[in-house]
């Protein structure tokens, strides 16, 4: 049974609305609980927030059973997770010890005593991944609309139009540079884990594998060999690359073998679904790359690059060439960012084989249906996202669109791109870089989550975590202004 949070504290407690957040620390913690306070003290947002979250979590469960971790634990752990770019295990220990982030979880200060509540590693992965992507998008939308008013000039005025900045950045995901050579050799490694496991942890017969260890050693010995002399130079390389790839793959086929005789044997036991998927699609890939390095480095042939699975663990991963010296190549997915003046991010979205060039006016689409007519002063791109038909569509919606030409302008263009506005919108629209700057500092740079799920869901909690920053960062810097007016009247 869960609950939205604690309705009735004990006196142990303090109430959310009663914590003192420090004005001067210059950490990161203290601007993103300020955000959550602010959520907590919101006369409406907060019970949106918890409408949404009930609609998930919720549906169609009893309201009986033992007590789980509220929604709003929830939603300020994940917060904090991403907001920190912190790993569970640093999460588990300022859950139960950071006395100032348990004031706003609504918890007792400490973790001793009957009555206090303590976070546990799993409960924390298990209770965090609740809350899906699409979850994580409405409550980010409304956020965002809402934090408009915290950098509104006077209290009550009604918010200026939006000046929105467009750009895209990589988001990686966590996995290592792939080579044929490397991935083949996942491959084999997983499937001898996985027996390994199978054998020792399960107790299902399979025969054929007192020899594991040594399947291990000399799968990875040969890895080796092939890499270097593949990757290296030196005398009659070409010759040298077909004897110790032909053995490679030769002790690989034999490995195929023995997994496959394996997989039929857990066919007549009573093994989990899960387990024999996971042990196939590794002896399936370990197939795969065993073609692939084949016809790549012993029969010459060009490998298409819808064939290729740029990591084992993480298939959705895309190879993303920029166009850019460092890095030259990265790994994971495009993440579309929309900002508006106050560095808010108002739109985001995972790019799956997108390009920035397709994105103008899905985005600028998504932002009019939020906001309506008249609600957007100016959009502006970089030469990225540049397409005559499409500017000028927007332009029948968005009063200034800002899209750079790319190549050489004729007289109309050059005279439109010289515009005052326009050049002041293209000198403005660099802050969208120090938007993109700040996510990846707050855990937006690699995705340590698992799976495109997983990685959507951090896409979610990290917009969400910054955004929470700017706006705490902003309450807090008007409270030190009223605070040094009064100390000045005083």
């Amino acid at each position: 049974m869960r609950q939205r949070f604690e309705p009735a504290p004990d006196l142990n407690r303090t109430p959310i609305e009663n914590v003192i957040i420090p004005l001067k620390s210059r950490d990161e913690l203290p601007p993103i609980l300020a955000g959550l306070q602010w959520i907590w003290m919101h006369p409406t947002l907060k019970a949106e927030i918890f409408a949404v979250l009930e609609e998930k979590i919720l549906a169609g469960k009893q309201a009986t059973g033992r007590p789980g971790m509220d929604l709003w634990q929830i939603l300020v752990l994940g917060v904090v997770r991403l907001g920190l770019d912190a790993n569970y295990d640093r999460l588990e220990h300022i859950a139960n010890f950071d006395t100032l982030l348990r004031q706003i979880l609504g918890v007792s200060d400490t973790p001793w005593g009957e009555q206090s509540v303590v976070f546990n590693h799993q409960t924390l992965r298990d209770n965090v991944a609740l809350v899906d992507e699409a979850l994580l998008a409405r409550i980010n939308a409304k956020v965002a609309a809402a934090g408009r008013e915290v950098f509104a000039k006077k209290e009550g005025a009604p918010a200026e139009p939006l000046a929105l900045k467009v750009d895209s950045y990589v988001l990686e995901t966590d996995v290592h540079f792939p080579t044929d050579l490397n991935l083949l050799f996942d491959g084999g490694r997983k499937c001898l884990d996985l027996v390994e496991k199978y054998r020792d942890q399960f107790g299902y017969e399979l025969e054929g594998w007192r020899k594991l260890e040594d399947w291990r050693r000399r799968f990875k010995g040969l890895e080796r060999v092939a890499s270097k002399t593949v990757f290296g130079g030196g005398k009659d390389k070409e010759k040298r690359v077909q004897k110790v790839v032909g053995e490679y793959l030769e002790c690989a086929r034999g490995l195929s073998a023995k997994v496959s005789e394996s997989l039929l044997a857990l066919c007549d036991q009573a093994v989990v679904l899960e387990q024999w998927t996971a042990l196939s699609y590794f002896h399936e890939m370990l197939d795969k790359h065993i073609d692939l390095v084949d016809r790549r480095l012993l029969q010459g042939q060009t490998i298409e690059a819808s064939e290729k699975v740029y990591s084992l663990f993480e298939p959705h991963t895309e190879w993303i060439t920029k166009g850019k010296l460092h890095p030259g190549v990265e790994l994971g997915h495009r993440l579309l960012v929309t900002t508006d003046q106050n560095q808010l991010i108002q739109d985001y979205a995972v790019m799956e084989q997108e390009v920035d060039v397709d994105q103008s006016v899905p985005v600028v689409d998504r932002m009019l249906g939020r906001y309506g007519e008249g609600a957007i002063a100016s959009v502006s791109f970089d030469k990225g996202f540049t397409r005559k038909s499409d500017r000028e569509l927007l332009e029948l919606y968005v009063p200034v669109v800002v899209m750079p030409k790319r190549g050489k302008k004729n007289a109309e263009e050059t005279e439109r791109e010289s515009d005052k506005k326009f050049v002041q919108l293209r000198q403005a629209h660099s802050a969208v870089e120090s938007a993109i700057a700040s996510l990846e500092h707050h855990g937006l740079n690699r995705c340590l989550d698992v799976g495109l799920d997983g990685y959507r869901r951090y896409v979610g909690y990290g917009v969400l975590a910054y955004n929470l920053h700017v706006i705490g960062r902003e309450l807090l810097r008007q409270q030190r202004a009223r605070a040094d007016a009064l100390a000045r009247a005083a």
